[in-house]
C-alpha cells in the first residue's frame, strides 16, 4: 500500500522555511521530523522564491506607475 502524501498549507510552508532561514536549522533536521523529501523541501523553497520576487516586481512597477503620474 502506498504511503498517503502529506499537504501542508501555504503558511506552514512559509513557517517550515523560515525555521530554516531565520533559526538556521539543518534541512536535513527539519526533513527528518516532518517526513520530507530533501527535493520536496527544495522545490518548495524555490516557489516560494519566486512568487516573492514576482510580488516584488510587481509591486515596483506599481510604484514607478505612481511616480510618474504624481512628476
Amino acid at each position: 500500500m502506498k504511503k498517503q502524501r502529506k499537504h501542508y498549507p501555504p503558511l506552514e510552508k512559509v513557517a517550515i522555511l523560515k525555521r530554516h532561514l531565520l533559526d538556521k536549522e539543518p534541512i536535513s533536521k527539519l526533513c527528518d521530523e516532518l517526513g520530507l523529501e530533501p527535493k520536496v523541501f527544495y522545490r518548495v523553497s524555490r516557489r516560494i522564491r519566486v512568487e516573492r520576487d514576482r510580488k516584488l516586481e510587481e509591486a515596483r512597477k506599481q510604484l514607478q506607475i505612481r511616480r510618474q503620474k504624481a512628476a
